[in-house]
């Protein structure tokens, strides 16, 4: 099957880098990238014969400056066409970038002489730049971050990007214009992204629609209850706490500095064209000082868990008492009526007995738990 048509290149590119990972399942990659293997090796060929060149994938090529040859001032003016296409890299980024694109080593501290003496860069985002505690789960697809960040206006109406960032290697997974976030809206789109790099064991998201919602009662809604099906973990952050997304929060901030900041929009067509070029920087040539200056690619595998064809079965422990929600999203237990969700009805559930406390259970949809009753609590009214 051929290409899709928008950016092929960087669909290549992310495509081999991925493909040649220690373990990689090329066959299973094929499939989510949607290419024949014929084709696939054609680009691997090429790509490993050009000695990793990103130019191999392309249509023109690149003649890469040499060290013997370069002067000084060409040095110079390279640094600073890195920072002019870049504003917001510093010495580390740019140096890390210079070494790939021109096989030269060049000190950050260099970089940022450079950038000092052409006025690039400012005092005040010298005394701004701190190190920072970061925390992050040890393997990739252990957790995805996900959210709506950054709502900006174009003329055609609202944009509300999707993010969708792996935990462990800052891999940007997808990156959306929307102008909803309706459950029919956003399956789709992560349905694309299952079966392009398979499926976390968990996904943390805020506690907005469509994953979460004021009336959501025991904040499961349609998509999360999909999400739980299929075997995924959902987690929520904390209210007013968006620290607990901070990577997303941190992508955010990357991506108004590299794209949005100054800009203005027709449609989300644009939008989407602009966010398909800087996602290939993001995730293929951007250094990130969160990763020892390599790139998200380099420590992202795509994950051997892979989004089933039908929803399996729902299964429960065999001391659980299983009920299935009715009307009006009530269960009935033990004589009295007890409110669950919306999104469950005509579902079944389990009532697990909590063995530390006499009269309380815990609510569990699948593997999750996502409620308690306590036979102390006053039921609903029949």
């Amino acid at each position: 099957m051929p290409w899709q048509e928008r950016d092929t290149v960087s669909i290549r590119l992310e495509f081999v880098r991925l493909a040649r990972q220690d373990g990689a399942n090329v066959r299973e990659l094929c499939r989510g990238f949607q290419i024949s293997p014929k084709t696939a090796y054609k680009w691997l060929g090429r790509y490993e014969e050009a000695q990793g060149d990103a130019a191999s994938l392309q249509d023109r090529c690149r003649k890469p400056l040499t060290c013997q040859q370069r002067t000084s001032s060409e040095l110079e003016a390279a640094v600073v066409r890195l920072r002019e296409q870049h504003p917001s890299w510093g010495g580390r980024k740019i140096g890390r970038r210079m070494l790939v694109l021109h096989q030269v080593q060049i000190a950050p501290s260099t970089v940022t002489t450079i950038l000092h003496r052409n006025g690039l860069i400012s005092t005040e985002a010298s005394e701004a730049a701190a190190p920072i505690q970061r925390f992050e789960h040890e393997h990739p697809n252990e957790l995805w971050q996900m959210d709506f960040t950054g709502t900006f206006k174009t003329l055609a109406g609202q944009c509300l990007p999707l993010v969708v960032l792996d935990d462990h290697s800052r891999f940007n997974l997808a990156l959306k214009a929307n102008a909803k976030t309706t459950t029919g809206d956003i399956r789709p789109q992560l349905e694309a992204i299952f079966q392009r790099y398979g499926m976390p064991t968990r996904i943390n998201v805020d506690n907005g629609p469509p994953w979460g919602a004021p009336s959501a009662r025991h904040g499961l809604t349609y998509l999360s209850v999909w999400l739980i099906r299929l075997g995924i973990a959902v987690s929520h952050s904390r209210p007013h706490h968006p620290q607990t997304n901070g990577k997303v929060e941190r992508f955010h901030q990357t991506l108004q500095d590299e794209v949005l900041n100054g800009r203005q929009f027709v449609d989300h067509a644009q939008v989407q064209r602009a966010f398909d070029r800087w996602r290939r920087i993001y995730n293929l040539e951007r250094p990130h000082d969160s990763l020892g200056l390599r790139t998200p690619v380099e420590r992202y595998r795509s994950s051997p868990l892979r989004m089933p064809r039908v929803l399996p079965q729902i299964q429960y422990q065999s001391g659980d008492t299983v009920l299935r929600v009715g009307p009006r999203s009530l269960i009935r237990f033990r004589g009295n009526k007890y409110p669950t969700s919306d999104a469950l009805v005509g579902l079944p559930v389990a009532v697990r007995a909590d063995p530390n406390k006499d009269g309380c259970f815990d609510l569990y949809f699948c593997h999750q738990r996502f409620g308690r009753l306590d036979l102390r609590d006053k039921p609903v009214d029949t």
